[in-house]
């Protein structure tokens, strides 16, 4: 059984022009006779068996341990200015008390 883009966009639920779109890209099956586009029932079942989508048990990911916050203050310190200061003792933030030159 043939149907027409009106059918089966009503069928699947979605805009003609989609399926003109999809035509025209080779995503769907389909027929053009005299310039009319056409599409096959068996082949348009099939298509859609292709399109399932099977669901997966959920899969528990292992969080991630966050290393332990060093307890003194001063690696703290060195941890900051390694993040900030370059090695020639520059800061790589702009400051917005620092002057342009």
């Amino acid at each position: 059984m043939l149907l027409t883009v009106q059918e089966l966009a009503q069928l699947l639920h979605i805009k003609a022009a989609t399926l003109y779109a999809w035509a025209a890209q080779g995503k769907i099956p389909s027929l053009k006779l005299h310039g009319l586009l056409r599409f096959r029932q068996d082949e348009i079942d099939q298509w859609l068996e292709t399109c399932r989508v099977t669901s997966q048990p959920a899969v528990s990911v292992p969080k991630k341990r966050r290393s332990q916050p060093p307890h003194n203050v001063d690696v703290l310190i060195e941890r900051a200015k390694r993040a900030i200061y370059t090695e020639r003792g520059e800061t790589s933030i702009a400051s917005p008390f620092r002057k342009e030159q």
